[in-house]
């Protein structure tokens, strides 16, 4: 094949951030993992990644956020792309570049958007054409976010997060995100939940009626109030000023606040783009937010936007 030729073959998949509407954390598993049962929203904050064959496995990154992504055998985008060639025996190896504006060790699942969209793309690339339920398969080897931001929308997560069933719901809501310096280790998260909880007797891990509804009814008001996650505590424990992250943007008029899964990123339910912007203005003129970002949701998982030329 000529180099004009393979330039003209490559693949580019976007996908979506998260964010954990409800997140109710059971007790610790033998295998170390804990059962979950989450609500899942994917928001309209975009990573892109682009496959193109190589002589090589390689993993590049662009972007705000790229200083921080790991560029060896431990990023995730790569392990997704070397992944789905062994169990596809498609022997061409690919370079993975990422265009990073998901924020890194948010609690958004930047990195498993990330491998969502390599899967996607190596798929495309190579015409595997792997339907929905085996991608979906591969995706929750790499890990529990991932199945849900190939399928996107909203959807309840079982298991570690990655057993997914849809969630009747209607409406689309407006989110500011306050980014934090620094990012929470998710183990650490729930190693402090664990210790936070010792002793207590924890209930087995199911939905709130009251979220559900909230999701039925599109109601922003309901919503917000329903928002909860039982990492919070401990990921305040671990980053106390989230406290006054997560005050401020209530006092500032959010509908509702949450800590995004293990954090540090705090989520705030807005009723309109409008007040999403004012809220933005407010939670940076006051210095209690370094970095906000306003997203929408829910939106599509993974999506092809440029796919090979074969001509």
């Amino acid at each position: 094949m000529s180099s004009a030729a393979t330039a003209r073959r490559s693949a580019t998949v976007r996908a979506p951030a998260k964010v954990n509407l409800e997140l109710k954390v059971g007790p610790r598993r033998p295998d170390g993992f804990h059962d979950l049962a989450t609500v899942y929203m994917a928001l309209g904050l975009h990573d892109e990644v682009t496959v193109i064959p190589a002589d090589e496995w390689s993993v590049s990154v662009t972007g705000p956020y790229a200083a921080r992504v790991p560029t060896d055998e431990s990023n995730l985008a790569l392990r997704a792309a070397r992944l789905l060639a062994t169990v596809t025996s498609v022997d061409e190896p690919v370079a993975v570049h990422i265009h990073k504006e998901i924020p890194v060790a948010g609690g958004m699942a930047g990195g498993s958007a990330d491998a969502a969209a390599a899967l996607l793309a190596c798929d495309h690339l190579w015409s595997v054409g792997m339907s929905r339920d085996e991608l979906l398969e591969i995706a929750a080897e790499l890990g529990s976010d991932v199945p849900f931001l190939l399928a996107g929308g909203i959807a309840v997560g079982s298991g570690r997060g990655e057993k997914l069933a849809p969630v009747l719901a209607r409406g689309s809501y407006h989110w500011v995100l306050a980014v934090s310096d620094g990012g929470l280790s998710t183990p650490e998260v729930y190693a402090e939940c664990d210790r936070l909880r010792s002793g207590q007797e924890t209930p087995t891990p199911e939905p709130s009626p009251e979220m559900l509804a909230a999701l039925r009814s599109g109601d922003a008001d309901a919503l917000g109030a329903a928002l909860s996650n039982d990492l919070s505590d401990a990921a305040l424990s671990l980053k106390p000023e989230l406290g006054e992250v997560l005050a401020s943007g209530l006092e500032f008029g959010a509908k509702g606040g949450i800590v995004s899964g293990s954090g540090p990123t705090v989520a705030f339910l807005t009723d309109s783009s409008e007040a999403a912007l004012d809220l933005c203005v407010s939670l940076t003129a006051t210095g209690v937010a370094r970095e906000v970002k306003r997203a929408k949701g829910p939106v599509h998982g993974a999506q092809v936007v440029a796919g090979p030329s074969r001509t």
